[in-house]
Formats: C-alpha cells, sequence, structure tokens
C-alpha cells in the first residue's frame, strides 16, 4: 500500500495541471496550454485514483508569485476509503485578463498534511510531490477566485496626478464638442485650395476665403473662425470635389456632396483648445432614483451623472475621477475623496453598476486596484527590432527635475541617459548609441527612469521593466501605468490629469506631434475587461482628442487625427484606441501591446498569452461579505443556469486553514475525520461579518475551528463567483456595461 499511495501521488501531480495531450518536451519548449480551469482533477489509474480540487489562494504579495492551499484525495485500487489530505505550495504566476484568469507555473511544495499517514510514508509521498513538480505545465484558474479568497489585498501606491476638472460643456439640445489640441493646426491639401486641420479627431478644413467647414455625421456645417459660430451649409467649395481619393479622406468624400440635416437634428458646435468633457441630454434632465439610496441619476444621457438631493450637488465621472457642482454648469471641483456613502450603496447589477469601481471602498474599486499592479508580461527574441523616425535631426528637451533628455520630434519615446539612448515600445526596452540607432534589446534600464515625473508626458514608460534577460530572449513586463491607468484617491484614474502640449515642427507641411489627454472622450472604466472604454459619439468621428499620429514625416503625408479612445460607431461597446500604446481592441478584448510583437514574441509559462474577455449580459448577481472583510458574489443566471463550483464525487472539497479537509453540500459544511464526513457546525462566537450557515444544535456536529471558518466560507464564495466569471470570460458574448449604448442626442 505504501508503493501504491506514492505511485498514486506522483501520477496525482503529474497529471492533475496537465493539458490533454500535454507532454514534458512541449514544457522545455515553453509552449502555453490554454485550457480552461476545469476543477477538480481526477486520475484513474490501475494502481488508484488521485484527485486535487481547486487551489485556494492564501497570499500573494508581490502578484507574482502566488501561495495557495489545495486539498487532496488518493484512493489505492482496493481500498474502500480514501485518504485525504492538504498541501500548500507557492507557484508563479502570470495573470491573463483577457479571460480573468491566472496562469500557474513552476509550482513548489511548502508543506504537506495527509492525517493518517504515518511519518515515514509522508516523508515518501513528501518526496515524491516534489519529485514530479518541476515537470509542471501551467494550468489557470480563475482570477476573482484568488482576488475574493485573499485576506489581504496588495496595498496601491498613490500617484501625484493632476486632478482638477477640465472645461466642462453642457447642452441640452443636440451637441457636438469639436477639441483641437492647442490653436488650429492647418496643413495644405495638395491639388486643392483647401487646408486640413490635423490637431482635431473631426473633419475641420479651411478654404481660401477663410471659411471654415466641420462634417458632423452626415451633415456640414460652416464658421468664420474655427470658435464659430457654426451653421449648417447646404453647398461646399468646389475644391472639395478635388480631394485625393485615398483611405485618409474615404469619410469625407462619401459625405458630398452636402446634404441638408434633418429637422430639428442640427446640432450645437462647442469648440474648446484644451482637454474638455461635455454633458449632453435629452431634453432637461430627467432623474431616475438609484435603487438602495437617496441618490437620483440622470438617464437620459450617457454621461454617468447623479444628484443627491440631500447635499444639493451634482456629482459627474469622468475618467475614473469624480467631480460635483450646484448645477450642470458648474463650477466643477474634485471629489472622490468627498463622495456621499449612499454611491457605495448603488446596485452593482443595476444600470449605473459599472461606476462603483470607482467609488473609494468598495469591491470593484478594490479589485480595479488590485488588477492595475498585476504585471503583463512577454518574452521577446533577441532579433526584435526597432525603427525610430525625427521629424528633422533629432530634437531633444529636459524632463524637469532629472537629469533626462527626451527626443520631442518623434512618435518614439526616445530617452538620453548618460549619452546612451532608450527607446520604449510597445511594452519593451531598446537600447542604442545614437539616437537613429541601430536599435537592440535593452538588458536593463538606467533607475533615473523611475525618477520621471507624473507632469511629463514620458511618465508611463516608468511602468515598463526588465524582469529577465538569457544570450536569446529579453522578458518585460509593464502595469497599468503604462496604459493610462494610475491610483489616486483610493480608485483607479485614466491619464495623469496633466495636459501635454503638442510639439509642432514648423514647414509647408508641419509636423505634428500630440500626447495623449487624459480627458476629451468620455472614459470609462470597464470592469468586465479591465479596460478603459470611450462614452458616446458626441466628441467626433474618430475617438477622443489626442492620438500618437496625424502625420508622417517619413513619407510626408497627412492623416486624420486618430482616435485616443474609439474609432467605432459611437457605441459604448464599440472599439477602442489606446493612444499610449498604439494598440487597438474592444470591449470584448483586452487589448496588450505584447501582442503587436508577433513572431518575435515567445510563448510560454512567463511569456504572452491568447487572451480574450467577454460578458454574459443575462443574470444577476447578489454579494456577500466574509469575517475577513473580503466580499463576493453568488449569481443567479437566466434560464435557471445557475453559476456553482465545479464539482467532483465528494462534493465542493476545501482545505481548511487548520490543515484538515473540509467539503460543502446543500447541508452545510463537513470536515474529513478517521475515514468518514462529519457535520461541523459554525463557531458558537463567529467574527464579525462570517458568512450565515445554519446552526444545528445536534450533538453529532463538531465545531469547526474558527480560524478555518471564516477562511472556508470566504474560499467557497470566491470559487464560486470565480468559476461564474469563468464562463462569463469564456466566450458567451460581451457588453461593456455602458449605459445608454453610446447614443447621440439630436
Amino acid at each position: 500500500m505504501k508503493s501504491r499511495v506514492a505511485r498514486t501521488v506522483c501520477l496525482l501531480f503529474a497529471l492533475a495541471f496537465a493539458g490533454a495531450g500535454t507532454a514534458a518536451a512541449q514544457v522545455a519548449h515553453a509552449t502555453v496550454q490554454t485550457e480552461e480551469a476545469t476543477w477538480p482533477h481526477t486520475i484513474t489509474q490501475a494502481d488508484g485514483t488521485a484527485t486535487i480540487y481547486e487551489p485556494q489562494a492564501i497570499s500573494w504579495p508581490d502578484l507574482r508569485t502566488l501561495t495557495a492551499r489545495a486539498a487532496v484525495s488518493i484512493t489505492p485500487s482496493g481500498a474502500k476509503t480514501p485518504i485525504l489530505g492538504t498541501i500548500e505550495m507557492s507557484v508563479s504566476t502570470q495573470a491573463d485578463l483577457g479571460s480573468h484568469s491566472v496562469i500557474l507555473t513552476a509550482p513548489k511544495l511548502l508543506s504537506t498534511h495527509f492525517p493518517t499517514l504515518d511519518a515515514a510514508r509522508m516523508a515518501r509521498v513528501e518526496a515524491r510531490i516534489r519529485e514530479v513538480m518541476a515537470a509542471w505545465p501551467p494550468k489557470r484558474i480563475p482570477l476573482d477566485t484568488v482576488l475574493l479568497s485573499l485576506k489581504d489585498q496588495p496595498a496601491a501606491n498613490e500617484v501625484a496626478v493632476n486632478n482638477d476638472p477640465p472645461k466642462i460643456f453642457f447642452s441640452t439640445k443636440p451637441a457636438s464638442l469639436v477639441v483641437f489640441d492647442g490653436e488650429p493646426l492647418l496643413t495644405p491639401i495638395a491639388g486643392t485650395t483647401l487646408s486640413f486641420a490635423v490637431n482635431t479627431n473631426w473633419d475641420v478644413f479651411k478654404d481660401e476665403a477663410g471659411t471654415w467647414y466641420l462634417l458632423n455625421g452626415a451633415g456640414w456645417l460652416s464658421a468664420p473662425a474655427a470658435a464659430g459660430p457654426w451653421s449648417p451649409v447646404s453647398r461646399l467649395p468646389a475644391a472639395f470635389a478635388k480631394l485625393p481619393d485615398d483611405a485618409n479622406f474615404a469619410t469625407v468624400r462619401k459625405a458630398l456632396p452636402a446634404k441638408p440635416f434633418a429637422a430639428g437634428a442640427v446640432p450645437t458646435i462647442l469648440v474648446s483648445t484644451a482637454p474638455a468633457e461635455i454633458i449632453v441630454t435629452a431634453g432637461p434632465p430627467r432623474f431616475v432614483p438609484v435603487a438602495g439610496t437617496a441618490l437620483q441619476y440622470v438617464a437620459n444621457t450617457d454621461a454617468a451623472v447623479f444628484l443627491d438631493p440631500v447635499g444639493g450637488r451634482f456629482y459627474y465621472l469622468i475618467s475614473g475621477r469624480w467631480f460635483s457642482a450646484p448645477g450642470l454648469d458648474g463650477p466643477w471641483t474634485f471629489a472622490t475623496p468627498n463622495l456621499p456613502p449612499d454611491f457605495a450603496k448603488i446596485p452593482p447589477d443595476g444600470p449605473n453598476g459599472r461606476v462603483l469601481a470607482s467609488v473609494p471602498g468598495t469591491k470593484q474599486a478594490q479589485e480595479a486596484l488590485v488588477q492595475a499592479q498585476i504585471p503583463r508580461q512577454a518574452t521577446l527574441k533577441r532579433t526584435a527590432t526597432l525603427t525610430v523616425v525625427y521629424g528633422g535631426a533629432p530634437r531633444f528637451a529636459m524632463v524637469p527635475g532629472t537629469d533626462i533628455e527626451y527626443a520631442v520630434n518623434t512618435h518614439s519615446e526616445v530617452l538620453r541617459i548618460g549619452g546612451v539612448y532608450y527607446a520604449c515600445y510597445q511594452g519593451a526596452w531598446f537600447k542604442a548609441a545614437a539616437p537613429t540607432g541601430p536599435w537592440a534589446l535593452a538588458d536593463s534600464i538606467p533607475q533615473a527612469v523611475s525618477s520621471i515625473p507624473p507632469s511629463s508626458p514620458l511618465y508611463p514608460v516608468t511602468y515598463v521593466h526588465v524582469a529577465a534577460a538569457t544570450p536569446q530572449t529579453v522578458t518585460y513586463s509593464y502595469t497599468s501605468g503604462y496604459v493610462m491607468g494610475f491610483v489616486s484617491a483610493g480608485v483607479l484614474v485614466y491619464g495623469t490629469g496633466y495636459y501635454y502640449p503638442p510639439v509642432v515642427v514648423a514647414g509647408h507641411v508641419p509636423a505634428f506631434y500630440p500626447y495623449p489627454y487624459s480627458y476629451a472622450g468620455g472614459v470609462h472604466y470597464n470592469t468586465a475587461s479591465g479596460a478603459w472604454v470611450r462614452g458616446g459619439a458626441v466628441y467626433g468621428p474618430n475617438g477622443g482628442a489626442g492620438a500618437w499620429s496625424a502625420y508622417n514625416p517619413s513619407t510626408g503625408s497627412y492623416a486624420h487625427g486618430s482616435a485616443a479612445w474609439g474609432n467605432g460607431s459611437g457605441s459604448a461597446n464599440a472599439s477602442w484606441y489606446n493612444a499610449r500604446t498604439g494598440v487597438t481592441g474592444s470591449t470584448h478584448q483586452n487589448a496588450n501591446p505584447y501582442e503587436r510583437w508577433g513572431s518575435s514574441t515567445l510563448s510560454g509559462p512567463n511569456a504572452t498569452v491568447n487572451t480574450r474577455s467577454a460578458s454574459n449580459a443575462n443574470g444577476s448577481a447578489g454579494g456577500f461579505k466574509s469575517s475577513t472583510g473580503a466580499e463576493g458574489a453568488g449569481v443567479h443566471g437566466a434560464k435557471g443556469n445557475n453559476a456553482g463550483v465545479v464539482k467532483g464525487a465528494n462534493g465542493n472539497v476545501y482545505a481548511g486553514a487548520d490543515g484538515n479537509v473540509y467539503r460543502h453540500t446543500s447541508s452545510g459544511w463537513s470536515k474529513y475525520n478517521d475515514g468518514s464526513w462529519n457535520p461541523v457546525q459554525k463557531p458558537s462566537q463567529p467574527s464579525r461579518g462570517a458568512a450565515n450557515t445554519t446552526t444545528r444544535p445536534t450533538s453529532s456536529y463538531r465545531p469547526a475551528d474558527s480560524s478555518s471558518y471564516g477562511q472556508l466560507e470566504q474560499d467557497r464564495q470566491a470559487r464560486s463567483f470565480g468559476a461564474e466569471q469563468q464562463q462569463r470570460f469564456s466566450g458567451f458574448g460581451g457588453r461593456g456595461f455602458e449605459r445608454g449604448g453610446g447614443r447621440r442626442f439630436r
């Protein structure tokens, strides 16, 4: 029996984490198996059956190494009862935020507890477990299960961002906001008498007579100046017929000749030369009560606007920040630290549930903060190359407060430190002896990079790090700051809040080098995908202002200002574009800069993985609190599809913090002891906040260990919610949890 136990445990740990068809040779070549997390795993062989249950998170302090416990069941051939025990282990982790899962690799055994095995047999079992752990292929578990099981969430470092409000416009009539990145910058269009404004996300033209023209949807407006006033026009100059027949003006050419606006559809045009936002309501604001609170929300707008009747103030959420004012016309002030308590009571499954990620202290806000700290990682082959194009000779400026210089006349992020050049591109660092290269992957970057302040447009590169290097590859990682997610006032916000004026290189066709905005796009955090998405279409047909490229000096061509937060249909679920990285995605996928490297990127346990995200719009969620203070939810889906924990022959089995094995059924908790399951009851004096489990006053019920009970309840709820989320992110279609569908009110 001793040998059977050892062989079965060996088999268990060799196969429990393996995907179908996975072999050690594949592991050696760093191939990631991305199968779904289907727990528990049962392995049956001639000498017995072994089962490992879903690991339970204990700690994840650096978000790279997870300490976990798991219940194990072994039934040797011929035995009538299983041998049950628990193990504790540490595993390297890589978060796949696209599928809301965590990939586990490189496990190390920390301890074992099999009460029915004597010391000699336990030593042999431990030796075999350690022996096979080196060959474990990767395996994944739901990210939400990990986060909700943790007693202590990783602390998030606050960033000194600028939380001053931008200019906020308000209109009860159809309106559009035209934002120029500074004063309008015009470029002549060859073969015509027209000039084109390159520093806005709108199609704006000026003719030789000095009249300005704006394409809004399918209609045209004109004005004597860029600032307006704008009025509809039914006839355009003949020069518009000579626009180049290329992709840059394809949309414009479709809108020729000019067509009249429908009755009542002429929008008010509001203009700003700095970052700005707009609240548009379809008529006077229509207030609807928020269930369970004294708050009201404005229902006839795409904007997230609330009224607190008690305090008599309005609250507006943009780019993860709350601003408040006595009226919708302002004046607005930063309000995130001073939100009324009722904001934390907004129902998560209601029409405004998405705002909870920006309400300090909520479960949703805490999860966003943790996700922001999770590193995304990739291993690049040293054959990866980079080309940096400048508008003329390279020009550099000092990063204030540092000894670092940065290139201003390029769309690339190039630093000069101690006479050496470093470039950060798509989450990877390059190094060169000259500003034009040749560029090679950097094994390390100077410590001085970390001194770049948030007031500098280069600040996001401080979130990209070198994780490891070999003669053939370099591994890099980044956290949310690289894609404009920063921690402020206890929540995750978009952008630093600073306005970085563009760089313009004069010439017949001026070169325009803008920096991304924190505002001018109705940006909101999407709790389903962990990404930032743009709101309604009132900000322009090409998305939010402030993009990487409007003029390409290498070809001399000009283009529309690319969208900073989306160039789709204007729907809240539309595609989006991150101006920091040039990565386009949608609420159906979690775009990752490393995916842009293609064949230069290696797949592996510590490299990129295929990402995807989706969420099921059907169903509702309910919350819970545990004795440890963590929160979670149980979910009831449509058509009776209730979410539950993946079950095995012995029910939902857990490793207790006390080293014993427990299971949960409809009758409550039971503890495995002396070859049988014995019902347990909730401790007589549970910790405050412990979940409610019915106490049965029967002598056969033994009190559960008080130190384990609260954690067991927390792990149970976390496992249930994680399993439901895993289903939602595995291909059932998605939605952005955005209210209103991105309508343009006219």
